[in-house]
């Protein structure tokens, strides 16, 4: 990254960070295969510069068989055929850094595999020298699971193996078989894992599942939730109906996490942790503190369907309190969208906002205090996609069929050119189909228009990075009313205001007189917020930036 580039530095680039998540499978097919890859990654590097992200998340392109598309890893230390190969990444990661971009990959330490060669021998008996890497459990007397633990992805959260005639534990699907981080071999493999691809150069992991490392080791049954949880699930799952005390979130996972940041520490990499939790900031806060675990957490919490300025306000308020708790505070990173759930055109705007709404909800997360990813396709303004169930990918999906559909409609191939043959995302028949709509919305009819969501992208995220009191100034929110989402930044001396109007209708709000001598900013590229005599005038999906 460019050491000039104001409000980083290299130690800690990634705080205030926004980071660029690609899913491989689905954004470039260098091989006409089908399938997205790591070529393909590299040749779009000029375009992903031009975005003004700091960094790039990679998604699984380990070795894999493929039932999670990657989260399923068979080989830690190879890239699967179906993406390329070691030296394409390495390619990669080396062209990446020439262009300035930090490179993040995705490591997937919970579970393997079912074709892991670990895996393999572990179930091969119940004495072989990695017989414990794995969570093994007998029977009850009646021949039923050990315990009531679910998997996430439907059922219960043991598989019989016949070999052993135990079950195995598997928070995800019956192919992906749970570690046994209490075993001190497990853990040390796999923390050889990771330093395979430190040495190699990157710049941070995202950590997958990462509050699944550990269970209880007398597996008791989780208690019933006194809330059921739709936020980390869909409300058709099961799952949000357990209280997730003994399958996850262990303490023994934070001196774990400690060793692993250790590890991280000597290579100079960061840590971005997934976690999806009963309590999410409360584990988040957790995980991040005291600055020797994780560096940052990634936040489900405005990946849900609900949507307003006091729901938003709420998330990050309580995130903040949570964080505050610590005497020495983490740091969150925040998202609106990923590869599991639905595109936030659509999730929030109901398709019916159009550049206009997008473009809002990309500055609005990278105004927050944290960091930020933006998932592939945000920056066009890509709805999700409507697929038919012969078209489903997604083992989630067809397990809930109809009423959850899965993870496919965000998970459609990148449109990069609008009258070329799947877009331009390859010239024969992509693994996913690419709707019209997204062909329509392609790279290249937003290269020449000064208004599009593409170049408003880039000239916002531009901006950004010249205003440190965005990436590193602390928050507060104002009281306004629905649907205005008003907050400062301050830091050190310099105050910023900024203001949000969530909805297509115009709304006025007369600001505290504290407030009232903010001055405009301009150079963001967003419209439609004006303050004048002292009251803020914002036009459907406005905004407002200004200094006090």
């Amino acid at each position: 990254m460019d050491k000039g580039k104001k409000g980083m530095d290299q130690k800690d680039w990634w705080r205030g960070a926004v980071i660029y998540q690609i899913y491989p499978r689905s954004f470039r097919d260098s091989n006409n295969d089908g399938v997205g890859d790591l070529p393909g990654i590299i040749e779009k590097l000029p375009y992903l510069a031009s975005l003004n992200v700091d960094a790039i998340w990679v998604s699984p392109f380990f070795r894999s068989p493929m039932s999670d598309f990657g989260y399923d890893v068979s080989d830690y230390r190879d890239v699967d055929p179906l993406f390329g190969t070691l030296q394409d990444f390495d390619r990669l990661l080396k062209q990446a850094h020439k262009a300035g971009l930090k490179v993040m990959i995705d490591q997937v330490l919970s579970h393997t595999s079912e074709q892991h060669a670990w895996f393999v021998e572990s179930r091969a008996s119940r004495d072989n020298p990695k017989a414990d890497w794995y969570v093994w459990a007998d029977a009850k007397p009646d021949g039923t699971p050990p315990n009531n633990w679910l998997s996430v992805f439907g059922g219960s959260a043991w598989q019989w193996d016949s070999r052993r005639r135990q079950y195995y534990l598997h928070n995800f699907l019956t192919s992906q078989p749970d570690l046994n981080f209490h075993c001190k071999d497990a853990q040390k493999a796999i923390l050889g894992e990771v330093e395979f691809w430190l040495k190699r150069g990157v710049d941070g992991l995202r950590l997958d599942a990462c509050i699944f490392q550990f269970h209880d080791k007398q597996l008791r049954d989780n208690p019933p939730a006194k809330v059921v949880d739709t936020m980390s699930v869909d409300v058709s799952n099961p799952y949000g109906m357990q209280r997730h005390k003994y399958d996850k979130s262990r303490p023994e996972n934070l001196k774990f996490l400690q060793k692993l940041r250790k590890l991280l520490d000597q290579y100079g990499a960061s840590s971005l942790g997934e976690i999806g939790d009963d309590d999410s900031p409360k584990r988040m806060a957790e995980y991040t503190a005291d600055n020797d675990k994780l560096n940052q957490a990634y936040s489900f919490n405005l990946l849900t369907e609900q949507f307003s300025a006091a729901f938003i306000r709420e998330q990050v308020e309580d995130m903040e309190r949570r964080l505050f708790e610590h005497k020495t505070p983490g740091w969150a990173c925040w998202s609106i969208g990923n590869h599991d759930v639905p595109r936030v055109a659509t999730r929030w705007g109901k398709n019916a906002g159009g550049p206009v709404f997008s473009k809002l909800m990309l500055a609005l997360v990278t105004s927050l205090r944290g960091s930020s990813c933006l998932y592939q396709g945000e920056e066009l303004g890509l709805p999700e996609a409507e697929l038919a169930y012969e078209d489903i990918q997604d083992p989630y999906g067809k397990t809930f069929w109809p009423e959850f559909k899965g993870r496919d409609g965000c998970r459609t191939p990148m449109p990069w050119q609008k009258s070329s043959d799947y877009a331009g995302f390859s010239d024969v028949k992509p693994w996913l189909p690419i709707p019209t709509t997204h062909a329509a919305l392609a790279v290249d009819t937003q290269e020449k228009p000064r208004e599009s969501a593409l170049n408003f992208s880039r000239k916002f995220l531009a901006w950004r990075r010249r205003q440190p009191t965005l990436i590193h100034g602390d928050i507060a929110f104002l009281d306004a009313p629905e649907p205005l989402l008003v907050f400062t930044r301050t830091h050190g001396k310099e105050t910023l205001l900024v203001a949000f109007n969530l909805s297509n209708e115009p709304h006025n709000w007369p600001l505290p007189k504290a407030l009232r001598n903010a001055k405009a900013l301009d150079g963001h590229g967003l419209h439609g917020g004006v303050l004048e005599l002292g009251k803020l005038q914002m036009s459907g999906y406005g905004a407002y930036y200004g200094r006090i």
